[in-house]
């Protein structure tokens, strides 16, 4: 027995569940797949727990990708005011954090639960613990064998994201279907995740775990300025974890733990106010005071400010300004939010998600060589995509 349908969704997070409400509404008879027990698991986790759904300044230039033009035409036929449109219709109360971010006032599961009503209205057929054994196809169609039954499929939308956050379920399988069917995958790492250090760096770190500030972090031109938290194994917070998505192996990075002062300035005018002053005492007053004990500590400078030299208040303004160091690494997909890389976008259409090399199979979502800054991009990304390819299959 086969259960026959317009179009088999594999994937039941952002983009698929979107994908499965616009089809529906097309009337298409839709069988949404999906592996884990649970719905939407990354919504719900999302945020803290109250889903930072989109960004009121999502474009094309919050994304990283081989073709950085590649999500225009779906931004421009489904934007972020189009979900707070969808968000609005079910009275879900919403607020602006910083920086055009958007989270529920109560919880990411309102979120979902809208999804699913959508879905519910649009009477999608919702398989969970459901395994994917095989994938053929054959006559203009796709056949999916599984561990519940078998299926066909006029169409095939592959939204099964990416390899971050593992224990609730990610996979590799969209790469492996996308391989199955001979398109490319681009390189793939973690991203908007944690650095981590080693030797004096991971030392000067761990003795200032949990104290968090303002900082301005730069590689090559990139740069980002947001919050920076010290950890037990480096660095994180929400500068580190936009940086980290443009960091690659053996590249330093750049901090500025006090992007809105000039700190040689302050110190020659301290030096003139409030001679008989540590330079610990004098930092202190623009940095956690634990920050300013450590960085006098370890450049050598823990005097009073009368005491210190012009050059040492060159060393100071240096690592305060320009504290270059060396991440060895990133804690990887156990804590990455978003997977670098993905399917090639030169293999898929942009105005419909379809793949160029076969017709009637679609990808969308994480999935694709489409990464977003941090702060609701990548959520936008689902529903942009995930409308397109419901508006196509």
């Amino acid at each position: 027995m086969i259960d026959e349908y317009d179009v088999i969704i594999i994937g039941a997070g952002a983009a698929g569940l979107m994908c499965s409400v616009e089809a529906g509404r097309r009337n298409k008879s839709v069988c949404l797949i999906e592996h884990t027990s649970k719905i939407a698991e990354k919504i719900r986790i999302s945020g803290g727990g109250r889903c930072n759904f989109t960004n009121l300044y999502s474009t094309n230039n919050n994304f990283i990708s081989k073709n950085i033009h590649f999500s225009k035409s779906a931004f421009g036929k489904y934007d972020q005011n189009d979900f707070i449109n969808l968000v609005n219709k079910h009275s879900i109360e919403f607020y602006e954090k910083k920086l055009g971010q958007l989270f529920c006032k109560k919880s990411a599961r309102e979120i979902i639960d809208m999804l699913i009503f959508e879905c519910e209205k649009q009477h999608i057929k919702i398989k969970l613990e459901t395994f994917i054994h095989n994938i053929l196809k054959k006559n203009d169609a796709y056949f999916i064998k599984t561990n519940k039954g078998n299926y066909s499929g006029k169409s095939l939308v592959v939204a099964t994201g990416g390899l971050s956050i593992p224990k609730i379920g990610a996979t590799d399988l969209g790469y492996k279907i996308a391989k199955q069917f001979n398109l490319n995958v681009t390189n793939l790492f973690p991203a908007l995740v944690p650095l981590t250090f080693e030797n004096d760096t991971l030392e000067f770190c761990r003795n200032l775990a949990g104290i968090s500030i303002n900082a301005s972090v730069t590689i090559d031109k990139i740069s980002f300025e947001e919050g920076l938290v010290f950890t037990h194994r480096g660095i994180s917070g929400p500068s580190i974890l936009q940086i980290s998505s443009y960091w690659e192996e053996g590249k330093s990075i750049s901090i500025n733990l006090l992007p809105a002062l000039n700190i040689y300035e302050i110190l020659i005018q301290k030096r003139i106010n409030s001679a008989k002053k540590s330079i610990n005492n004098i930092l202190s007053d623009f940095l956690p005071n634990k920050l300013a004990l450590a960085i006098c500590h370890k450049l050598k400078v823990d005097k009073k400010i009368s005491e210190t030299s012009n050059d040492e208040f060159v060393k100071v303004t240096n690592f305060i300004h320009n504290w270059s160091i060396l991440p060895s690494g990133t804690e990887g997909y156990k804590t990455a939010e978003v997977t670098l890389g993905g399917i090639d976008t030169n293999e898929i259409s942009s105005s419909t998600m379809e793949s160029k090399k076969h017709r009637g199979l679609y990808f969308i979502g994480e999935v694709l060589d489409v990464t977003g800054h941090l702060g609701g991009h990548n959520f936008q990304w689902a529903w942009s995509s995930g409308f397109v390819a419901g508006q196509n299959v």
